[in-house]
């Protein structure tokens, strides 16, 4: 299945030149709670969540469609309150794709999102993004922030590691080529509010199909937040249909999807597809009172021109 770029269901961070990526500011990882020492196995933790997910679960509520028609009622609240309530928030955020057939690594960064807000017609809060990177080793130190309606619509990123300490920082179209490199999205679509306009779009596609079935499951546990799963599997091929299978979490206290995995249909009946994308939003934090200097290049706490 070939699922168009530009849409979105998670994340996607810029690529630079050559090898040349966004990055994480080190040192703000570093003072960062859930910073690389929280980090030892972040695989691990991850595959942990999702087994102590399958343990927890009970049996579906309720047929077919009806699950369905209320996890989109819970998805179209979950947008209502992050456009009304939330301001900003950070995470830890973790992320698999496929690219071109291959299913990459889990990668660790370290996110900071302002969400766009509008009043009177007017933008008073710009759409904003800081993104450093925890694991893996090669993407480790890397950096990128972009602004709405600043620097040309731009992002500003800079390699870390090694590299970084001869490659330039630099400033790349958001949805060029470079930008793009080995990312299923633009970072214009990173964050929990684009994902869950995108889980409604795919939520109501797929209430148009009879043989589509869904299923909520309660008691989850994604690390230490309590969730409830919907689960829709789309048994038929269609050339519209962007996944096999698909789980959300809900975390049952913020009203917010935290993890979204997608599979391919299975190669045999009963098997398991391989992943599509997967986006994990941990240690989620909103309201924290973000500022203009978190989206600064400037920012002594980060490396983009040291």
């Amino acid at each position: 299945m070939n699922t168009p770029r530009r849409q979105f269901l998670g994340l996607s961070t810029g690529l630079l030149t050559g090898g040349l990526i966004s990055s994480i500011a080190s040192r703000a990882a570093a003072q960062s709670p859930a910073g690389p020492s929280n980090w030892a196995n972040p695989v691990h933790r991850v595959a942990n969540a999702t087994m102590s997910a399958a343990k927890t679960t009970v049996p579906k509520e309720e047929p077919g469609k009806e699950a369905l028609r209320r996890g989109l009622d819970m998805a179209r609240q979950a947008l209502e309150i992050s456009r009304n309530d939330i301001r900003d928030y950070t995470a830890i955020l973790v992320k698999r794709e496929q690219i071109d057939g291959t299913v990459g690594d889990h990668e660790y960064m370290m996110i900071k999102v302002r969400n766009r807000k509008v009043s009177g017609g007017q933008l008073i809060q710009p759409f904003s993004v800081y993104i450093g990177f925890l694991k893996p080793a090669a993407v480790k130190g890397r950096e990128v922030i972009y602004v709405e309606n600043r620097n040309d619509g731009k992002i500003v990123a800079h390699e870390g590691g090694f590299k970084g300490r001869f490659l330039p920082t630099v400033n790349l179209p958001v949805d060029g080529m470079l930008a793009m490199r080995g990312q299923r999205y633009p970072l214009t679509e990173i964050g929990v509010e684009k994902m869950i306009v995108k889980l409604i779009e795919r939520g109501e596609k797929a209430l148009r199909h009879e043989d589509v079935t869904c299923e909520f499951r309660k008691g989850a546990k994604l690390k230490d937040r309590v969730c409830t799963v919907l689960e829709v599997t789309q048994p038929t091929q269609r050339p519209d249909a962007e996944f096999y299978q698909a789980q959300v979490f809900m975390d049952d206290q913020l009203n917010m999807p935290i993890r979204y995995v997608a599979y391919h249909w299975p190669d045999q009946p009963g098997g398991q597809g391989e992943v599509i994308e997967e986006y994990n939003y941990l240690n989620l934090k909103v309201n924290v009172g973000l500022t203009d200097a978190d989206f600064d290049p400037a920012n002594k706490e980060y490396n983009f021109y040291s």
